[in-house]
């Protein structure tokens, strides 16, 4: 399967300490999942990793027993590559002797 680097932002109902934890754990135990934001407050859920959004949905749905809405996924951008190695770029123009 074809995994790309997405983040998702999901809203999910977190009444109480109980509940955060809950989230927490299951999004911990997700291999998949680079990085998470839990805000309490506004009950969302980021999260950042290599993954297919519907399948993280679902397993987190299933691992808290709690309702999940998909609010947003974006595709992350990958990396930027590292420069190459060896002189300084510009071919020695400019160069005086």
């Amino acid at each position: 399967m074809d995994y790309r680097l997405y983040c998702m932002t999901l809203r999910m109902n977190i009444d109480c300490n109980g509940c955060y934890h809950k989230i927490r754990r299951a999004l911990l135990q997700m291999q998949e999942l680079e990085s998470h934001l839990i805000d309490r407050k506004h009950g969302r859920v980021s999260v950042c990793g290599a993954f297919i959004p519907q399948d993280v949905a679902i397993k987190i749905r299933k691992r808290t027993n709690r309702r999940v809405e998909i609010l947003e996924v974006r595709e992350a951008a990958p990396p930027p590559p590292p420069p190459a190695a060896g002189g300084g770029g510009d071919g020695g123009a400019g160069h005086m002797a």
